[in-house]
């Protein structure tokens, strides 16, 4: 049996039609308590996923604060053995710098006082440190037990050369004296040299410093610590504001569903007045039905004008937290560009964001056309 071609030609044009949007599908809802009271419980549903997605992006937040701490904490022992080994080194560069030039005035002073075999002794005795063999924690390094002994020799051969001027008298009268500036030239020579040696060594040092990643980090530490307690005031203000205006909302949701139900009770009665004032012969109507119509029409213009004031109220309210949320949210911006300059070479914290913020997005573009619609309904019921 063959199948008709108007019958495939309407499917296929009912599958080629678009689907309707949300506002239009909802434009052909019937308005009834009902259907608001299933909206508010999806925007209610909304929010709590919101408070969900806010939980796990603090969360991840202060996983990645731990790893960032640990990682702080390697960095600076790292540092900290790094300026004892550089501490090592140059003390003892300073010690074989100390080697070096008690050797040159040990010859100073022998080319000074000059050879004589019946003045100079040698001392073939052991030396006050002896040193067997080095153990690999010892506690004195070789160059330090060198200068030692280099002292030790050149205080022995000072007090010879001293006993041997003093046995000449007069004739080496004038070799103190030369001795003195001698040594006074001598320092003065090695002075220079010295420092600028020192001077090397320190522009090396702190080279080295800067070079090192380490010892960067170890500088950001504390704009770290100051950038994260930023973050945390922000969420703990932001949370604080969401807690603000959900409550807020809850107590005008309530207010209104009072004023909403007195709205009805009022005319309920006002249109019951009417129909038994419609029913009543003209004549007898009397003062007392008079003053109660004129009552409850004061009553109605009351409570419509309260209404009115309370959406206002309402309307302003809205308006100030929108802004507040503007403010808070470039603030929140701000703070994670700091955060992300600090933070480049983390990908995760990179990887979340995006996700969070879509997700805010579309929350937000959902509440809001679900909220403009409640606003219509409510709008319709008032007036039907």
């Amino acid at each position: 049996m063959m199948e008709s071609p108007t019958g495939d030609h309407v499917s296929d044009r009912v599958e080629d039609s678009p689907r309707p949007s949300i506002t239009d599908r909802l434009a052909h809802l019937c308005a009834s308590r009902e259907l608001l009271e299933f909206y508010r419980g999806k925007v209610t549903q909304f929010d709590g996923e919101h408070e969900d997605l806010l939980e796990k992006y603090r969360c991840t937040t202060e996983d990645q604060k731990l790893q960032w701490e640990v990682g702080v904490s390697e960095l600076q022992k790292a540092l900290r053995e790094r300026e004892q080994a550089l501490r090592l080194y140059s003390e003892n560069n300073i010690l074989k710098i100390r080697e070096r030039e008690d050797s040159k005035r040990i010859q100073h002073l022998l080319a000074l006082v000059g050879p004589d075999i019946g003045g100079i002794t040698y001392s073939h005795s052991d030396p006050p440190f002896k040193v067997g063999g080095r153990s690999p924690g010892s506690i004195l390094p070789h160059c330090l037990m060198s200068h030692y002994m280099t002292s030790d020799r050149e205080r022995y051969l000072v007090a010879e050369g001293n006993q041997k001027s003093r046995s000449e008298g007069v004739v080496n009268g004038g070799s103190s004296e030369q001795y003195r500036s001698a040594n006074q030239t001598l320092v003065l020579q090695v002075l220079p040299a010295q420092m600028e040696e020192q001077t090397g060594l320190s522009k090396e040092k702190v080279e080295s410093l800067l070079e090192d990643p380490s010892f960067i980090i170890f500088l950001l530490c504390p704009f770290s610590l100051r950038l994260e307690g930023t973050q945390n005031l922000t969420d703990e203000s932001s949370r604080d504001f969401l807690k603000l205006k959900f409550e807020t909302q809850a107590r005008e949701m309530v207010e209104k569903d009072r004023l909403l139900r007195e709205l009805d009770t009022n005319q309920d009665r006002l249109r019951e007045a009417r129909d038994s004032h419609g029913r009543e012969p003209p004549g007898s109507r009397g003062p007392s039905s008079v003053d109660r119509s004129d009552k409850m029409a004061k009553r109605l213009q009351m409570m419509t004008q309260r209404y009115e004031a309370l959406k206002k109220r309402a309307a302003m309210e809205v308006e100030r937290f929108k802004s507040d949320i503007k403010h808070l949210k470039q603030k929140l911006k701000d703070v994670e560009k700091q955060l992300f300059k600090v933070s480049m070479g983390q990908m995760l914290y990179a990887c979340v964001l995006p996700v969070v913020r879509q997700i805010n997005v579309k929350t937000r573009k959902v509440q809001g056309e679900l909220k403009a619609k409640i606003y219509e309904l409510e709008k319709d019921l008032h007036y039907s």
